[in-house]
């Protein structure tokens, strides 16, 4: 398409975006590896009951402090989405980095997350809580907004829970790594 001359260094070509070069650009990004859960929900006279929902979220952020806000994206295609349309409350898990075999669990779909992952317990609001994860957020639903073909879903923080302190388990690159703690201060 074009290319831009940057100062001391060479140009930059710029590409039209298309859905296969945004993804592989998008997997140059670490991100911890979060894990979204929601509860079941029962039936009521319009709508069906709903599995539990549990998905990994590259998108989870902080939006404010007060109120303690925080968001997270998924797409309304996802099996996940009919639960978490209709949730109140989820929660949110910081993945430790023995963790590996959690995130592949909860993000394939068809297949029961909590009955082929035995590591979780029921929450408030029957929220699925995951063990030892090194942080949980228990979130109230407070909004959510269409963007594109994902919802961007805000949460207000009602509740944290902490594990063992250590290494979060980070996605990069179609792949799985640590963080290594801080590093060395030249001074």
């Amino acid at each position: 398409m074009t290319s831009v001359d940057r100062p001391g260094a060479g140009a930059v070509e710029l590409r039209p975006v298309d859905r296969d070069l945004f993804r592989t650009l998008l997997r140059r990004q670490a991100a911890t590896v979060t894990v979204v859960t929601a509860p079941g929900l029962a039936a009521n006279r319009h709508l069906p009951a709903l599995p539990p929902a549990g998905f990994t979220a590259t998108s989870f952020t902080s939006v404010s402090l007060d109120p303690p806000l925080v968001s997270f994206c998924l797409g309304r295609e996802s099996s996940s989405w009919p639960t978490v349309e209709r949730a109140e409350h989820l929660a949110v898990h910081l993945l430790a980095s023995g963790q590996q075999e959690v995130a592949p669990n909860v993000a394939t779909s068809g297949i029961d997350r909590f009955a082929t992952h035995r590591g979780w317990t029921q929450g408030p609001f029957g929220v699925p809580l995951i063990d030892d994860a090194l942080a949980v957020l228990l979130c109230r639903v407070v909004r959510r907004i269409e963007a594109g073909d994902h919802t961007i879903v805000l949460g207000e923080a009602l509740a944290l829970g902490t594990g063992e302190d250590g290494d979060l388990l980070v996605h990069h690159g179609a792949g799985y790594t640590t963080t290594f703690g801080p590093w060395p201060s030249p001074w």
